[in-house]
């Protein structure tokens, strides 16, 4: 059944291109997850510069174009749904490097924070840090989180939420998969407001087959 629905989801995809959406700033980090305008199917990733867990500068377009990529957004190594849908990935990683495909991981944490994610949890993905959020609002998937949730994560959980956005307002990614080929080019994306609810390995694995 989940094969027969995914189809018809990148089918939807394809009818949200209109001139309207087009015109839309992505970059524009918006007040809410839902109000988010992701890229759509046949747009282009932006060309920006990320971090690996070293702290070294890395070209996001020279890492695509080494390989098809499956680009996953996550909020960071403290979300427990991140990292379910980060560890789901060892079910279908070797059936997606086999397609011949990588799988790179981003988040707004900092090269530190990955370190210390990186010890905590045995990921096979690459993580990549974008605190800059160039990135991620470069995706169009950027939002500002309320300040009473920004407490409420420091002071329940202990957790900093990036604050490098120019208004001082707290930053996350709406969590999303998009599937790029080896020029750029959107492919396939998914998108979700609810941070609970994740693209599951099996349809992601159904995507990135049908897209090649």
């Amino acid at each position: 059944m989940k094969q027969l629905l995914l189809p018809i989801f990148i089918f939807v995809s394809l009818g949200l291109v209109s001139p309207a959406s087009v015109a839309f700033d992505r970059t524009q980090v918006v007040d809410d997850a839902a109000n988010v305008s992701p890229l759509l199917i046949g747009q282009n990733a932006p060309n920006t510069t990320l971090q690996t867990v070293d702290g070294a500068p890395v070209s996001f377009k020279a890492l695509t174009l080494e390989k098809p990529t499956v680009v996953i957004f996550y909020r960071g190594g403290w979300c427990p749904y991140c990292n379910r849908q980060l560890a789901g990935l060892k079910d279908i990683e070797g059936q997606l490097d086999a397609l011949g495909y990588q799988i790179l991981a981003i988040s707004p944490e900092t090269p530190a924070q990955l370190q210390a994610q990186k010890l905590q949890e045995k990921f096979t993905v690459r993580l990549l840090s974008d605190s800059a959020l160039d990135t991620i609002k470069g995706f169009g998937i950027a939002f500002y989180v309320d300040e009473q949730t920004t407490s409420k994560y420091k002071t329940s959980w202990d957790i900093d939420l990036n604050q490098q956005d120019t208004s001082g307002k707290a930053v996350l990614p709406a969590p999303a998969v998009f599937i790029l080929d080896t020029k750029g080019k959107v492919k396939f994306s998914f998108v979700n407001p609810d941070f609970k609810e994740r693209l599951s390995p099996e349809l992601l694995l159904s995507a990135a087959k049908l897209v090649l």
